[in-house]
């Protein structure tokens, strides 16, 4: 028990630190497993499982999001090709270099060092979630397209560790296409399904059971399974809250995931040394390469930048396939203690820089070369707000409250601006006239403010810096009209009121304002009769 409440308490006070240096929290956690290790813990017993069920329920989660029609896109498919060919490239050169210089020793030949490079060519689908659901992103156009080649790299990997293993598929697993029929039941029995803790159990059974363990029984990897049941119940009217019921469970259980790749091995200077070189030649590489495809593609700059940023970093499934290669006796042991860190110090940068992604982004769009408007993808051309008057930004329960009241007002032209797809769909499906975009688009604004007809634009997305950020734009492009913003906390209000925002609202302190206000409403109302 002792050991359990160490490992809890260092990743919780290194959470605390990294967030009060506003980086992300699990680079506190990663830091709690290295330091743990340093001072002579190991991993308790039942850590590992936890961290496997924190990975189950991510995939899972991501199955529940994600729309199947981005694996169709080549921005998606083509990216991910080309990309895991290159990286194998540049993988096995740079280890090759290392090894002729005896920094590091690599047995067998070029197959060796390709399979190296393979388990390098992979993004960390735990990291790139996580970042982009703190960010609200993971339903955005770049989100998905990033989720898109995630899930062809899993593919990959899974496919490679299910062919290299010890013991090919069973033939049972043609008996998985019974998961159709199944599902089908399961979906009936989500309708009835309430809400509080049984939809949190629902959702742990269905990742854990016929997800994990259906496909695992088979000789398929159980985190594919995961994906898989997601995908089936992507489609239904609940996907979405069962998702938001186990994020609070799923987040618990991936702490572990990032103390357990902290305390993976104990690092010599040389592999310390190796594993930098690593980061320092192909994560680079990657951002270029993933920006490149995008723009070949024909994304904008922007969604390009965002798309490298979050996929630039080394995925948990490389020590997979890397122990695989150990146990095949085509690496040394060491091997996987450099991959393990690797991954480790790539999650790191890979944090902070995106951390600091809004920034980043505006400074590189600026430099980049103008692309052409006419030669991008049509989801990914410039926001064109028309001749609407009030511009609606977040259109989640507030800003659709906000929409519909202009509209009760009289206001007709109102527009609203969402950066998740399913709910753009969902809203324009209800007579909303919603564009699906990224707010916090420099570009945008200077549109609107320039060639539009707007003059009241109302902040309710979710997060605070996203809605900083938004207004920094507006008052660059110079926008002369009414800015109304949401906040849910005294210290947000405080700053928007310095900022210059005509009118900012704590939607708790409004919430309750406006349940009083009913009340008074009520009681006179009954007086009077």
């Amino acid at each position: 028990m002792a050991d359990i409440v160490i490992t809890i308490a260092a990743a919780l006070a290194l959470g605390l630190i990294a967030h009060e240096l506003r980086i992300p929290p699990l680079v506190g956690f990663l830091a709690a497993g290295f330091g743990l290790h340093v001072f002579g813990f190991t991993a308790f017993a039942g850590l590992q499982q936890v961290s496997d069920i924190g990975v189950v329920l991510l995939l899972f989660t991501i199955g529940l999001k994600f729309d199947l029609r981005s694996l169709l896109q080549p921005e998606a498919h083509g990216t991910a090709a080309l990309h895991m060919i290159t990286v194998v490239l540049l993988g096995a050169g740079t280890i090759g270099a290392a090894a002729a210089i005896g920094l590091v020793s690599v047995g067998g030949g070029v197959g060796t060092l390709a399979l190296l490079g393979f388990a390098l060519s992979f993004s960390s689908t735990v990291l790139v979630v996580k970042v982009l659901e703190d960010r609200s992103d993971d339903g955005s156009y770049y989100g998905q397209i990033a989720i898109a080649i995630l899930v062809l790299q899993d593919l990959a990997a899974v496919a490679f560790i299910s062919i290299a293993g010890e013991e090919p598929p069973s033939l049972w697993a043609l008996a998985l296409v019974l998961l159709v029929p199944a599902v089908w039941v399961l979906r009936r029995i989500l309708d009835r399904v309430g809400r509080g803790e049984l939809l949190v159990l629902f959702g742990v059974v269905m990742a854990l059971g016929p997800g994990y363990v259906a496909f695992e029984s088979v000789g398929i990897h159980g985190d594919l399974g995961a994906l898989v049941l997601g995908l089936f119940f992507s489609t239904h009217p609940r996907a979405g809250e069962l998702s938001k019921s186990l994020f609070s469970v799923k987040e618990l259980f991936l702490v572990g995931f990032f103390v357990v790749i902290g305390l993976q091995a104990v690092p010599t200077w040389s592999d310390l040394f190796m594993a930098l070189a690593l980061c320092v030649v192909l994560l680079p590489f990657n951002f270029a390469s993933f920006y490149l495809m995008g723009r070949l593609f024909g994304l904008r700059n922007r969604t390009s930048v965002r798309t490298s940023l979050a996929l630039s970093n080394f995925s948990e499934f490389a020590l997979i396939v890397v122990a695989v290669g150990v146990d095949s006796g085509l690496f040394e042991d060491n091997w996987l203690t450099i991959i393990a860190l690797a991954v480790a110090l790539g999650m790191i940068g890979s944090s902070l820089a995106n951390a600091y992604s809004l920034p980043i982004v505006a400074k590189l769009d600026a430099i980049l070369p103008d692309e052409n408007e006419a030669r991008l993808r049509a989801s990914d051309r410039p926001l064109d707000t028309g001749n609407a008057e009030v511009v609606v930004l977040g259109m989640g329960r507030i800003g659709r409250g906000a929409y519909e009241r202009f509209v009760e007002r009289g206001d007709r032209s109102v527009i609203g601006i969402d950066n998740d797809l399913t709910v753009v769909e969902a809203l324009r499906a209800d007579g909303f006239t919603v564009l699906e975009g990224d707010a916090t688009d420099h570009e945008f604004w200077h549109r609107l403010v320039v060639g539009g007809s707007a003059h009241t634009v109302v902040l309710a997305m979710a997060l605070h810096d996203s809605n900083t950020f938004a207004l920094e734009q507006l008052r660059i492009a110079g926008f002369p009209g009414t800015i109304a913003a949401v906040v849910q906390r005294p210290d947000q209000a405080e700053h928007f009121v310095r900022a210059g925002v005509h009118a900012v609202i704590n939607i708790y302190g409004g919430s309750g304002a406006a349940v009083a206000d009913a009340a008074i409403d009520s009681h006179e109302d009954g007086c009077r009769q």
